[in-house]
């Protein structure tokens, strides 16, 4: 079955069109929605994937459990059900609010999105945690310092965002109000 995205305007509101998510090319105005998790383990280190080597883009770097929202799905249950599938954790219990949310615009690749971060805190082992083998090819939990370290290499995909999203969440920026859910799938 063809995967479908929503088309959000650039404030974020749904259009309630979608389109394949193959493919796909966005026109001025016209936005899909992405979500980030940061996981953070009880010492505060964030857990981090791998990219699988045969990935079309930045195959083999370094990022936090993310993925594209589905047509009629909210950021939450996206960001529930990726973290879920890329890597066996189960957020659902925590607080589903977003922590930052930014927007990328690239009208000459019609490359244009919406990011919703989410930070959680987690008890969990590497241990618990199951990669999806298409997705990653392996993971680490790791400190801030290691992450900047992955970044200055070149190798850590989000980096300056996610910076930016743990900024703004230590200085008490208050939270991207929830966007408002798509339309129900056949309505």
């Amino acid at each position: 079955m063809e995967e479908r995205i929503d088309i959000y305007d650039e404030d974020g509101r749904p259009t309630g069109r979608t389109m394949a998510r193959k493919g796909s090319f966005l026109h001025e105005g016209e936005y899909m929605l992405y979500v980030l998790a940061i996981i953070e383990d009880a010492s505060g280190r964030i857990l981090i994937t791998r990219r699988a080597l045969d990935k079309h883009w930045a195959a083999g770097w370094w990022e936090v459990t993310g993925g594209g929202v589905m047509a009629g799905e909210t950021s939450a249950a996206a960001v529930v059900r990726e973290v879920r599938e890329e890597t066996g954790l189960d957020v659902s219990a925590e607080p589903l609010a977003p922590v930052w949310r930014y927007r990328n615009v690239d009208l000459a690749r019609g490359d244009n999105y919406i990011v919703d971060i989410y930070h959680f805190h987690l008890h969990f082992s590497p241990d618990d945690v199951r990669l999806q083998r298409r997705e990653a090819i392996g993971c680490q939990l790791a400190t801030r310092e290691q992450i900047d370290a992955l970044a200055a290499d070149g190798v850590f995909l989000h980096y300056e965002r996610l910076r930016q999203a743990l900024a703004a969440e230590a200085e008490g920026a208050p939270a991207p109000a929830p966007l408002a859910a798509p339309p129900a799938a056949g309505a």
